[in-house]
């Protein structure tokens, strides 16, 4: 069953910016990683003193997601994300699906 991953993360107004460069410009080891099937880095709405981003990813199974989590390629994707932290509001949220129903243009 394929697995969707997902953090919330509330920006400060100002840092959007900042925040995008840090995703665009940094190595996720993500290609090299069994199970990892596709990436989305997401902007929404902007509130009064946040904008929320999401990191929206597809796995081929829950395991798959777990195995990453555990890897060495995990810790250094994310060495050094702590000394970002002015640009949050609070701490990144994490949300996990399993996908229950799958409908795609490709499916029709």
């Amino acid at each position: 069953m394929k697995f969707i991953a997902m953090n919330r993360f509330k920006i400060i107004l100002g840092r959007e910016k900042e925040f995008e460069d840090i995703w665009r410009n940094r190595e996720t080891y993500l290609s090299t990683v069994p199970g990892f099937l596709e990436f989305h880095l997401l902007r929404g709405e902007e509130f009064e003193d946040f904008t929320l981003y999401s990191s929206h990813s597809l796995w081929s199974s829950k395991g798959d997601f777990v195995a990453w989590t555990k890897s060495e390629q995990f810790k250094k994707a994310h060495k050094g994300a702590g000394s970002h932290k002015s640009i949050y509001l609070g701490h990144p949220q994490f949300e996990g699906f399993e996908i229950l129903e799958e409908i795609s243009e490709s499916s029709r």
